[in-house]
């Protein structure tokens, strides 16, 4: 087990995913806990990319998000789907990255000193959704097409599902 979260701040994206993603994979190695597995990837993401925000809203009932397990500042205890970018994200069932989180119309501000922000959802073998990652930057601009893809990739493979 490793013995501290990786820094990969220092690194082009895609290498720095990669780095996270080998050390989560190894970390979860045997571990099917759905919460045991948010709790870690919270954390890496969060450690390893100095973010403001990174956590789980997951899907309590139909068109209801509900916190889960995060590291940050206190989250949003419920989203409706359709509400903000996690909502957005979820009624969409597709990732949304919003550069500049005050020109999303209907942003919900859990925390002001958010300005980026990048959700993605989580589906089941039967491709329904189960819950979305958020990951927020107190930087304009933060994500991208890169980030995307590779989370995209680490929850289909941390999460076992494919992408919808």
């Amino acid at each position: 087990m490793a013995e501290s979260t990786l820094d990969v701040r220092h690194l082009p994206k895609a290498q720095g995913y990669a780095l996270l993603e080998s050390q989560l994979i190894s970390v979860l190695d045997g571990v099917t806990d759905e919460v045991t597995i948010m709790a870690t990837v919270s954390c890496g993401l969060f450690h390893g990319f100095g973010l403001l925000w990174a956590g789980y809203y997951r899907v309590v009932s139909p068109g209801l998000l509900r916190v889960g397990p995060y590291q940050g500042t206190l989250g949003c205890l419920e989203i409706p789907f359709g509400k903000g970018v996690c909502g957005a994200a979820a009624a969409q069932a597709t990732t949304v990255i919003v550069p500049d989180v005050h020109a999303f119309p209907g942003h919900i501000a859990c925390d002001g000193r958010s300005r980026s922000e990048i959700v993605v959802p989580i589906f089941d073998g039967e491709g329904r959704l189960t819950a979305v990652l958020d990951l927020d930057s107190e930087a304009l601009g933060t994500f991208d097409r890169v980030d995307a893809a590779s989370l995209e990739r680490l929850l289909a493979r941390l999460h076992g599902t494919p992408r919808k």
